[in-house]
């Protein structure tokens, strides 16, 4: 397998990840209504592609891995519950970064759960960019008005899922990424419907703009389906360390996304830091231990 072209593939994802806080922005529904899209169309427009190209969901490889797709689909759905969650209690800022522990957390748990070997190095490449993140995500403003524990507690589980999905992940062998993503994102999006059920009494939809639809169908087919192919294919095969620096990238493309398009301040320590996260995931691929 060419490592190259699965990890220009991943920083492909991680890419699209950072810019769907823009497109967002502009669809008129409920942050957990548009993920429930996220995960049902996005699944659906991959499955869609899958038949187009004349193949069928491998239902011999589902089987023999469907303990840890299950599992990876729960993680995945619980990760955005908690994280949404985690927005209504705290600051973005301060969820997001509690959700950005995560990276920290697979490198603590890799040599005893993946059996990698992680140098100093490379460690000093992950503080680095969570110090990144953390100037990026101006954190001295976000504790201003002090800290909200059950926000910091949500943020935290979602980081939790997110390790979940990861650790689930590795554990799967011989299943293509297309059928990984078929399922992995349907379990997720029906862990998700009954919270966007209960947050909002139904799925609010109605007057939904053209805009709002068409941006829908960008963010389902590109931003989750074709991404998600692309990510769920790298982080069965990368180095979880990788997968976990390289990831720092997603947050640092949104902020630097919303600073020039939509005129958001990001300030000097906030390039700082974006510069920081870029640096270290760059070394983090050249440093030999």
């Amino acid at each position: 397998m060419d490592l190259t072209r699965v990890r220009l593939g991943y920083i492909v994802a991680v890419l699209l990840y950072g810019t769907v806080g823009l497109v967002v922005r502009y669809v008129n529904l409920p942050s957990e209504v548009i993920v429930l899209f996220r995960g049902t169309f996005g699944a659906l427009s991959v499955l869609a592609y899958m038949l187009a190209r004349g193949r069928r969901p491998d239902a011999a490889a589902i089987r023999t891995n469907l303990r840890w797709l299950l599992a990876g689909g729960v993680c995945l759905g619980l990760n955005w519950v908690f994280l949404f969650a985690a927005y209504v209690h705290t600051t973005v800022a301060m969820a997001s970064l509690c959700n950005y522990m995560a990276p920290i957390i697979v490198i603590a748990i890799s040599p005893f759960a993946f059996g990698e070997r992680i140098g100093p190095r490379r460690i000093a490449c992950v503080l680095v960019a969570f110090v990144g993140i953390a100037l990026v995500s101006n954190l001295p403003e976000a504790t201003s008005g002090g800290v909200n524990v059950v926000g910091m507690a949500l943020g935290m589980l979602a980081a939790l899922s997110f390790v979940g999905v990861v650790f689930c992940n590795r554990h799967l062998h011989d299943i293509e990424s297309l059928d990984r993503v078929v399922v992995q994102l349907s379990i997720s999006a029906a862990v998700v419907l009954p919270y966007a059920l209960a947050m909002n009494g139904g799925l609010p939809l109605a007057g939904l703009d053209a805009r709002s639809w068409l941006l829908l169908a960008l963010l389902c087919v590109v931003q989750t389906g074709i991404a998600y192919i692309f990510y769920f294919g790298a982080m069965g095969v990368l180095p979880v360390l990788e997968v976990a620096l390289l990831g720092y990238i997603e947050p640092v493309t949104s902020v630097i996304c919303s600073a020039l398009v939509l005129g958001e301040p990001m300030g000097v320590l906030g390039w700082v830091g974006a510069a920081m996260v870029i640096a270290a995931a760059a070394a983090g691929e050249l440093v030999q231990e």
